[in-house]
This record gives C-alpha cells, structure tokens and sequence, in this order.
C-alpha cells in the first residue's frame, strides 16, 4: 500500500475508519445511555456505521438519516455534558460511510465525552484501536483542522520519521 498522505483513502481503507469511528462511539455510549436510557438513536446510528463498513452498501438517506438522528438525540441531551458528546460521537461514526473525515470526529466526540466524565485514558485506548496503516489519514486531517489534535493529541511520530518495523 502507497504511504502517501495526501491520498484519498480507498473504499476498503474508508471502511475501517468507520469501523474505527464505530468503536470510538461505542466506547462512550455508555454515557448516553445512562442519561437516556429509552432513546435509542445513537445506538442505531453506530449500528448503520457498521453495517455499512461490512457490506459496502450504501443508501444516502439510511446514512443521513442516521446522523441526524443521532446529532438530534445530542440536543436533547445537557449541553456540555458526556451525553451530548456521546451522541455525537455516534452522529459522526456514521457519517464516515458518506465522507472519510468524519472518522476522527467521532474520536474527537469520544474524547470529550470521556473529559466530561472525568474519565482518562480516552485517547490512549483510541490509538491503540487505530490501525496503523490509517494513522495517515487522521494526521493529515490534523493538520488541516488543528482543533481536531489539540483535542485528540495523538503520539504520532514526526513527520519524516520511518514507521517501526
């Protein structure tokens, strides 16, 4: 596989970030569910996620019907609070089968659901879940959206540097 991380990921590659994305709200969805207990629109939403990163099969409206969905049960949760970032992060899990760049936001939600519980580690569990093929990807991404790794701060190595073997 070409290591150039200006690419756009491949479709295979696209669907282990949603995976990814997937595993990273459902990490956090404890938080949600706790507050939420009858409202199953995050669960839903990370369950679209994955069905689309096994089959392939994509249906827009299923997709951003998801999201919303998700995003929607967030307002209804406290503002601020590990709820609303849990459902969000959900929100953005799905999304990733749609565009590739929503993966790290659904890890960017995970994070500060995480934060608001005053739980750590976060962080450290995402990375170790990221492959390491795909780390790239979310690099690259940070670079463009600096927020994005103020958040998330990753431990990836300097940029130059050759991957461990």
């Amino acid at each position: 596989m070409e290591r150039n991380p200006t690419m756009t990921p491949t479709k295979d590659q696209q669907k282990a970030l949603a995976s990814w994305a997937a595993d990273c709200a459902e990490h956090v969805l404890a938080y949600f569910e706790a507050s939420r207990p009858d409202d199953p629109r995050p669960r839903a939403a990370i369950a679209a996620c994955r069905e689309w990163a096994r089959t392939g099969v994509f249906a827009m409206a299923a997709i951003r019907g998801a999201s919303l969905a998700a995003h929607a049960a967030a307002r209804q949760a406290a503002a601020n609070g590990p709820a609303r970032f849990a459902a969000r992060a959900a929100g953005q899990a799905v999304a990733t089968a749609h565009v590739w760049s929503h993966a790290p936001g659904a890890a960017w939600y995970g994070v500060k659901a995480a934060d608001a519980a005053g739980r750590v580690g976060e962080r450290e569990w995402q990375y170790e879940r990221l492959p390491a093929e795909l780390r790239h990807f979310v690099r690259r991404l940070g670079r463009e959206k600096p927020v994005l790794m103020k958040v998330l701060r990753y431990p990836f190595p300097a940029e130059g540097a050759r991957p461990a073997v």
